[in-house]
């Protein structure tokens, strides 16, 4: 594992493998939110607009639960909270989603556009984003596993120790790696999705179960200090609700018959002309 992949020379300001797949993530998962919004007639400027805001958003919330899982580390001294370790840190990422969400409820309604549209399109960039995001993750040598004697299992480097503080010279499940290949298969089913969809919101409903079953599972081979709600850990106790809420909602929806234009989504990009929905079919999900 990598996790520094060079300085700048003559600065001592070291580029971090974490930063940089974190990056490629955000600009790749943009870049296909953009793709499917034109597909689906919506207007690919607004969208971005939206994923702007609502991605500092969730950089901003993704650290906020990362202070609130480990609380008793930041309670003796409140100014780490503000140190460049935590910005530099990836936070937690169900706080960054949901953070993001509430940011997003705002942002379309500011835009009257209908929010389960621009979910669904944003829904596979989400997926791919994870995907890059956890391959940092790895090389960073953060968000690790238990210690196992499977032939698949990775020691870590000692400077990713002096980082992460994950363990050196054990062999470890490859959690990060494991969740990394679990998004990009989610992507490709959420993509295959998007055209095949019955109703609006169905593939954002989709990635929300879906995400959930797979972070419940990766869950019980992580390691790293990340909090807990009785047995489960703060992720896993989230995923129950997300999964909750998204089969609830996947009912709902459906039946409400709030049923898709085929014809648009099916358009090539930049050829859409279907006329987005008004604002009075926008009913906000709980994450």
């Amino acid at each position: 594992m990598y996790p520094e992949l060079f300085e700048i020379p003559g600065t001592g300001f070291v580029i971090h493998t974490y930063g940089v797949l974190l990056a490629v993530g955000f600009l790749g998962g943009m870049w296909l939110a953009g793709r499917f919004a034109v597909r689906d007639g919506l207007p690919r400027g607004a969208v971005l607009d939206i994923i702007l805001y609502a991605l500092v958003a969730s950089l901003v919330g993704s650290r906020l639960l990362l202070v609130l899982v480990e609380w008793e580390t930041f309670r003796r001294d409140w100014r780490y909270v503000f140190s460049l370790d935590v910005l530099r840190s990836g936070g937690v990422f169900y706080g960054g989603l949901l953070t993001a969400f509430f940011a997003s409820v705002f942002l379309v309604r500011w835009y009257r556009l209908d929010w389960w549209r621009v979910a669904d399109a944003c829904a596979p960039g989400i997926a791919l984003g994870q995907f890059f995001g956890r391959l940092g993750c790895f090389a960073a040598g953060c968000c690790w596993g238990c210690p196992t004697n499977a032939w698949w299992g990775v020691r870590f480097s000692e400077r990713a120790h002096e980082l992460t503080g994950v363990p050196w010279g054990v062999v470890l499940h490859p959690t990060q790696l494991y969740e990394s290949t679990a998004t990009l298969a989610l992507g490709l089913a959420l993509a295959w999705l998007f055209a095949r969809r019955r109703f609006y919101g169905q593939v954002i409903l989709a990635y929300l179960f879906g995400y959930a079953v797979i972070r419940f599972v990766i869950e019980i081979w992580r390691d790293d200090p990340r909090g807990a709600v009785g047995p489960l850990s703060t992720s896993q106790f989230i995923a129950l609700g997300c999964a909750a809420f998204a089969a609830i909602a996947w009912v709902v929806r459906r039946r409400s018959g709030a049923t898709c234009n085929h014809q648009a989504t099916a358009s090539l990009p930049g050829t859409s002309t279907a006329p987005t929905p008004p604002a009075t079919t926008f009913l906000p999900p709980e994450l």
